[in-house]
């Protein structure tokens, strides 16, 4: 696994919950609101196995929030076996 980000450093760091977001992305959001204190990666793959959703489905849904007004930092880290995400509150 890669230990630096991949392009340029984009993070959302607002506290709004980012009304235009699509309900794939709130419901993306809602779960790593949920598990940001206890973990800091996520696997798109395993962040689709918990909400129902493809991989693909995640990583297309992720740009709002890494680009977004939300209330957590949301960075693409790599890719190893899948895309990896770093998520900080």
């Amino acid at each position: 696994m890669s230990t630096s980000p991949v392009g340029t450093n984009q993070s959302a760091t607002s506290s709004t919950d980012g009304e235009q977001l699509t309900h794939k992305q709130r419901r993306i959001l809602r779960y790593l609101r949920e598990q940001a204190d206890e973990q800091t990666y996520f696997k798109s793959r395993l962040i689709a196995d918990e909400l129902g959703m493809s991989a693909k489905e995640v990583g297309a849904n992720m740009t709002p929030l890494v680009e977004g007004d939300i209330d957590l930092t949301v960075e693409k880290w790599g890719y190893s076996s899948g895309t990896t995400w770093m998520v900080t509150a």
